[in-house]
């Protein structure tokens, strides 16, 4: 099949769980003979057009008048995805377009009616989810913006149960329109490379005795950076030889560290902000648990993303993140949002080392035998085919530009303007 991919973020642009999704995702499909083509937003000095993994991506260029607030903002890029997604379409015949999340809805949208190509959105989170309801006209927006682009979705794909009954509640979506396909992970992206040395980068954090707890996401409320705060003086009272490092960036950044000195943890507190894949995995490498505090989390690839290193989890008992973590089994789990329990099971590992070891050994298969990306795409493609093969039935239209001998851009600017 030839795929349209339609995400406003992919690497390396960075900025969640979002990016990786979309591209271990699209590896994985076109490393079993599907044709994919990525469209996505401008990234620093990154080509135009790519071939990346075996992925064809296809960055928008932005050139409007600065945007007046956010949504102006998620509007052009969305003008700027038809423009670089036009002229795509005139080259390749398309078999349907896969949107990501409500940030290219207005694009998908367009290019399901305009084109007749069956639409598949996978939600990965919703506005309602991550602000515990909704407070503001702009998040009122953007809830309205999500339940349209599923509305308008043949199917809509989530990545665990828990999103599923979110989705079922928040959009009222039946459940006969839902897929649940989980998230996964490549372990071999977590690799040192050969010239790491991980006793050396270790004492950049802590010295030799010290343990190391890492937390790596958005620092934002729902990822719960703040709960692992609350934890350490506790933790530090009981094990007082730690450290925690916090990587990664957000608006949360500027109060964290605050934070961190009003409860007297700065000195065994670094924040690193964003880190890069190497660094991250140099990190992991080093840390004797990792810690997920979340208060909302849709799925929690991080906590996969450590499991595929070895490293011992705690996480929050919330959302996906329930899912994964079996508590006494692959990892353990706390009460959400509760710093008491975060840190009575943050010492567990730490005063049980032979605990911490079985449970990473039986995370380290689990990513083996239940998250694998091959495993993934194969599920995806079942969606797909039955998606067209309901299109056909229906008699909706998939339609070819290619077929139709369109006009140059300019008579068919003139002529969209004579007859809309």
């Amino acid at each position: 099949m030839k795929i349209l991919m339609v995400s406003w973020e992919y690497p390396p642009q960075v900025v969640g769980g979002l990016a990786r999704h979309v591209q271990e995702l699209s590896e994985a499909l076109a490393s079993q003979g599907h044709q994919v083509h990525v469209l996505t937003g401008p990234f620093g000095n990154e080509p135009a057009d790519s071939r990346v993994g075996g992925v064809h991506v296809h960055r928008a260029r932005l050139g409007y008048p600065e945007p007046r607030g956010f949504y102006q903002s998620v509007l052009n890029l969305n003008f700027a995805f038809l423009e670089r997604a036009i002229p795509l379409l005139r080259e390749e015949n398309f078999d349907l377009v896969h949107c990501h999340d409500w940030l290219g809805a207005y694009a998908a949208k367009v290019l399901k009616h305009a084109c007749g190509l069956p639409l598949i959105t996978t939600i990965h989170a919703t506005e309602y989810g991550r602000n515990s309801g909704l407070y503001t006209d702009l998040q009122r927006q953007i809830s309205d913006a999500e339940w349209w682009l599923t509305y308008e979705s043949w199917r809509v794909i989530c990545c665990s149960k828990y999103m599923s009954g979110e989705l079922s509640m928040v959009f009222h979506l039946p459940q006969d329109k839902l897929e649940v396909i989980s998230n996964g992970v490549d372990p071999s992206r977590f690799a040192l490379l050969p010239e790491d040395d991980p006793v050396a980068y270790r004492r950049r954090y802590a010295r030799d005795q010290e343990k190391i707890l890492f937390f790596i996401g958005r620092l934002v409320r729902e990822k719960g950076a703040q709960v692992l705060l609350e934890a350490l003086p506790k933790i530090r009272r009981y094990w007082p030889d730690v450290k925690c490092i916090i990587a990664g960036d957000g608006p949360m950044l500027a109060e964290l560290r605050a934070k961190a000195h009003e409860l007297q943890v700065a000195d065994i507190v670094s924040f690193t902000g964003f880190v890069n894949d190497q660094e991250r995995n140099r990190l992991y490498a080093i840390s004797d648990v990792a810690v997920f505090p979340s208060l909302y989390e849709p799925f929690g690839i991080v906590a996969l993303e450590a499991m595929a290193t070895g490293t011992p989890v705690v996480a929050s008992d919330t959302g996906g993140l329930s899912e994964i973590i079996v508590h006494g089994v692959n990892g353990l789990k706390a009460y959400p949002g509760n710093a008491n329990s975060l840190a009575d099971n943050v010492l567990t590992l730490l005063y049980r080392p032979d605990l911490a070891r079985d449970l990473a050994g039986e995370a380290s298969r689990d990513v083996t035998d239940l998250y694998s990306w091959a495993e993934i795409a194969r599920k995806t493609t079942r969606v797909y085919r039955q998606v067209i093969q309901a299109a056909q039935r229906s008699g909706y239209s998939l339609r070819t530009w290619r077929d139709q001998a369109l006009p140059s851009r300019y008579e068919y600017t003139a002529s969209y303007l004579t007859h809309p």
